[in-house]
Formats: structure tokens, C-alpha cells, sequence
């Protein structure tokens, strides 16, 4: 199980920004995007057919299609299927993540978990993709945070239909991975508690960062090596305010938020160290994780993040967000 061994890095690409996130973004400007990602040697890609009604996954796939398939991993998502039924992107109920895709393709989103979803689900993936394969499937945000007190009912859909398939499709060889993708710890607490199905890893968004990782260490990550299942962290800046943006868990970020990071940045100053480095090392630190995903929307993010990752963070710094309790004492830092 797990899948450090089956990706090309530990640096990949996170395309829901692609999906029109927070804005519209031209064409043009995506593409340039994925074009900067591969040309810096990015060999991992995560979209899912929820980032934009499917926009992500045309806008990968229409760079990524002239590419080697064998030279790249590629992972999407399950619970969502897109209709071309169409509805208002501003109207949509998308639990504490409202207005997510305001700017997204208008094509109807439903949510469905269930084993014949999940099949349909992957085909139009690949169909939006075009490929012939994916390597790792996510099932997308069986949690609280899109689906409110009925989430656990959500999950046992989930269970008893998307989990199912997708271990079947691995044993088959049709996929190489599955796992869950969610924002929030408790139902990769619950899945790590199944005798079966039993997935190969997780992607955990937003929740083992620099601003929020207390919960994922009390649990979830040391469980997770012990069952060898790896860690993909997502949102690694955080919806992007630690990396110079105004959201935090994809809305506008409260003022605590805004005096916390302000008060990262002055320290990173003070140690000669970008906010960036400190964000994608500390979730690179942990050794349960396999990869980070950073999302981008300009070619110039690209650059920024390969740099980052090589960049020299002082010990003194992490002794000094310990100090003023800006991260946990026993998160491992190195």
C-alpha cells in the first residue's frame, strides 16, 4: 500500500484554480499555466470534475493530451457527476464552501456516491481528460463541510458503492490508487478503521498546514504510518493566504487568520525565509507524507514553488514559531 512509490515527486500541481475558483480565468492563462508546469518538470497532476463543473479536467486534458501519457501521473475524483442539465453557479449549495465555482461552467452538478455514479463518473473524466487511464481516484469531500449533519449517511453511501469500485478497479489494474480527497480528518479517521475496503492513501486539503495541523497530528497521521497509507497534502497555503491571498478555507479570512499569518511573515523575515518555503517544507516534513499540490493560476507560481521546495529554512525559524506557539511542539519540522 501507498503510493510514494508510484508518484515522480514530491512536488505536484493542484488544478482547482483551473476551475475558475475565486475568478475567471482566460483560457489562455490556465493553459500557460499547466504549459510552465510541465516544462519545470511538474509530472503530477489533481483535478476532479467538481472544479468548475468539469473546466479543470478540459483544461488539463487539453494540454496533457499531447503529452506521453507515461510520463505523467494523473488523479481525479468520484462523487460528483456532471449533467448538461444547465443551472446558475451562484445558486448552487455547496455547504460552508458556497460560491466556490460562482465562475465555473453552468452545467448541473449532483452529488452521488453510489457504484454505478462512480463508473459513469470516471468514463466522463477520461472523456473530459482525454485519455485512455487514471492513475489514482479520489472520492471527493464525504464530509461535514459539503454535506452538513448528513454527511456519516453520505459516507456509508460512499462505503457501500464509490469505495467498492474502486478497489475492485485497482485489483483489476484498471487503477493504480484510490483514496479518499476531503477537507476535513474524521472520515479518513473512520476509513482508517475499515477492515475493508482499504484504500492506498489520502488527500487531506487544508488541514496539515501551517495555520491548521493540530487535529491531523493527534490521529490521523501517526495511524496512517502505521498502516503504511500515504499522505497527498492539498491547499498547502492555506485557500492561498499564505501565499498572498485574502481567503482562508476558500473565503474571505477572518481577522485572527490575517494576524497569525502576518505574524509568520515577520518571523520568516526576520530568518530570511519566503512564507512559501516554510509552507510546503512543514507539510513535506511529516513522513506520512507523500506529496504536496499546490494550485496555481499564473505560470509564474510555478517557479515559485519548484524554489521553495530547495530553499534553506533555519532551524532557529521553526524553533521560533514553536516558541510563539505558531505551530504544534512535537510537529516534525525536518
Amino acid at each position: 500500500m501507498g503510493i510514494k512509490s508510484l508518484l515522480p515527486g514530491t512536488l505536484g500541481f493542484g488544478t482547482a484554480p483551473l476551475g475558475n475558483m475565486f475568478r475567471s480565468i482566460p483560457d489562455e492563462e490556465a493553459a500557460a499555466t499547466v504549459e510552465a508546469a510541465w516544462n519545470q518538470g511538474i509530472r503530477y497532476f489533481d483535478t476532479a470534475p467538481f472544479y468548475g463543473a468539469g473546466l479543470s479536467e478540459i483544461r488539463l486534458g487539453e494540454i496533457l493530451a499531447g503529452r506521453p501519457r507515461d510520463e505523467f501521473v494523473l488523479s481525479t475524483k468520484v462523487g460528483r457527476v456532471i449533467l448538461d442539465e444547465l443551472e446558475d453557479p451562484t445558486t448552487r449549495d455547496l455547504g460552508e464552501k458556497g460560491g466556490l465555482f460562482a465562475y465555473g461552467r453552468p452545467n448541473k452538478v449532483i452529488d452521488d456516491y453510489t457504484a454505478d455514479a462512480t463508473l459513469r463518473s470516471i468514463e466522463d473524466s477520461l472523456t473530459r481528460l482525454k485519455t485512455d487511464r487514471l492513475d489514482i481516484v479520489w472520492v471527493h469531500d464525504v464530509a461535514q463541510d459539503f454535506h452538513g449533519d448528513h454527511w456519516l449517511a453520505v459516507y456509508e453511501t460512499a462505503r457501500t458503492g464509490a469505495f467498492r469500485v474502486l478497489q475492485r478497479l485497482r485489483e483489476e489494474g484498471v487503477i493504480k490508487a484510490w483514496g479518499l480527497g476531503v477537507n476535513r480528518v474524521e472520515p479518513i479517521e473512520l476509513t482508517l478503521d475499515l477492515n475493508e475496503p482499504r484504500p492506498d492513501a489520502f488527500l487531506l486539503a487544508g488541514r496539515y498546514t501551517l495555520l491548521d495541523h493540530n487535529r491531523a497530528l493527534q490521529r490521523l497521521l501517526p495511524t496512517a504510518i502505521e498502516q503504511d497509507i500515504d499522505m497527498v497534502v492539498g491547499g498547502p497555503y492555506s485557500s492561498g493566504v499564505l501565499a498572498g491571498g485574502r481567503h482562508f478555507e476558500y473565503q474571505q479570512a477572518p481577522a485572527e487568520i490575517i494576524t497569525r499569518v502576518e505574524r509568520i511573515k515577520t518571523l520568516a523575515a526576520e530568518h530570511g525565509v519566503s512564507v512559501k518555503a516554510a509552507a510546503l517544507q512543514f507539510a513535506l516534513a511529516h513522513p506520512a507524507t507523500a506529496a504536496v499540490i499546490p494550485g496555481a493560476t499564473r505560470p509564474s507560481r510555478i517557479a515559485e514553488d519548484i524554489a521553495a521546495l530547495s530553499e534553506n529554512v533555519p532551524v532557529a525559524f521553526w524553533a521560533a514559531l514553536r516558541d510563539e506557539k505558531l505551530i504544534a511542539a512535537h510537529a516534525p519540522t525536518a
